[in-house]
């Protein structure tokens, strides 16, 4: 039986990890089962609104704009471009779209309007719509729930302790209190990490504690494996093996029995034999279309030709929450504050990352 908890620890979650493999995948099958339907798959497309240029130093991100990574930069799309794009998804069979922007953190202003209309457009198509604009305050993110968002995707990325090795723009807690502003709304959270940037399973464990420990657990957690781009820090790592996104599937699921698992970055390098086995090992949501951002995704045909293989179907929206209800601009209860919010700027540094971005001047 699955068991719901909040204060996982550490070593209960590497102990999990490290079962035996078979053992593994029965309990997080059998828990899957217990809260899931394991032959529904909730599909989503995710799409670049605003590419590059981006002012952080995440080491594993080619849209840092102190790295030089070939990514072409373009400006905030359109409101009728994003709609042209959610149609498309839709008719491919996604039932959400996510909105991704290369900023730091949300400003109000012109185009934090401009995605607050993609927002309220989107969900008058009747899908789901969610975001992924940095961090964000808590006005901004009920300026959101009131346009008809339905989830805010902001991952921690890693442990706490390793995130130091990763990240130095910003801190890990920025991380937790964006996600707090938005638990403050009726939103639902998305948030998970990215495995094979160089971190230990204590690392992996201390990811899945900071996420289970949240009241309420994430309605969605991504479990990415690094796509390493060259000229990034981490273009030297290796692509993790099949069998450590299998078992991070699995202990994600039988630590967070009710969340959805999203099988995200990575898939390109997964056969249809591994991503099958990540889906019986708990893993019920991925990533469609040919890009997630910048970097390469399998074709929205060749995923539904696995999904015909497996008997498996794609997710009818609004199935775990009701639709979000939109409130037009001209309706709004929420202003635009102008905020300028100090969020944290460590004083560490990455020898690293340094060493990319002066790789990048050369």
């Amino acid at each position: 039986m699955s068991i719901k908890k909040h204060n996982w620890t550490k070593d209960e979650i590497i102990s999990i990890y490290n079962k035996p493999l078979m053992d593994l995948l029965y309990e997080a099958a059998t828990i899957h089962r217990e809260q899931h339907d394991p032959n529904v798959v909730q599909v989503s497309t995710l799409l670049s609104i605003k590419t590059g240029g981006c002012p952080e130093d995440c080491g594993y991100c080619p849209q840092a704009a102190r790295y030089n990574t070939g990514v072409e930069g373009n400006d905030l799309m359109t409101v009728s471009q994003v709609k042209a794009q959610a149609l498309r998804a839709k008719s491919n069979g996604s039932s959400r779209v996510c909105m991704g922007a290369a900023w730091r953190n949300v400003k109000d202003g012109e185009e934090f309007d401009q995605v607050l209309e993609m927002v309220r457009t989107i969900n008058k198509l009747d899908m789901e719509v969610c975001c992924t604009l940095g961090m964000l305050t808590e006005n901004q993110a009920k300026r959101l729930a009131e346009a008809g968002l339905y989830a805010y995707n902001h991952n921690l990325d890693t442990s706490e302790e390793y995130y130091k090795d990763v990240i130095s723009t910003r801190g890990f807690e920025d991380r937790l209190q964006t996600i707090e502003n938005v638990r403050k709304t009726n939103v639902t959270v998305c948030s998970g990490g990215i495995i094979g940037m160089g971190e230990s399973i204590e690392d992996r464990a201390g990811m899945l504690v900071a996420l289970s420990t949240l009241n309420p657990q994430p309605e969605s957690v991504p479990i990415n494996a690094l796509v390493a781009v060259e000229g990034t820090p981490m273009e030297e790592e290796q692509p993790v093996e099949i069998w450590e996104m299998i078992r991070m599937v699995a202990t994600t699921r039988i630590v967070m029995p009710e969340t959805q698992v999203r099988l995200s970055a990575g898939r390109t390098n997964m056969s249809r034999e591994g991503q099958t086995m990540c889906f019986f090992a708990g893993a019920n949501s991925i990533f469609a279309g040919d890009k997630l951002l910048t970097t390469p995704n399998p074709d929205v045909n060749e995923d539904m030709k696995m999904f015909e293989t497996l008997g498996m179907v794609a997710q009818k929206p609004f199935i775990k929450i009701m639709q979000p209800k939109t409130v037009e601009a001209a309706d709004s209860q929420f202003n635009d504050l102008g905020e300028k919010p100090k969020w944290s700027r460590p004083k560490h540094t990455i020898a690293r990352n340094i060493e990319a971005s002066i790789k990048s001047k050369i």
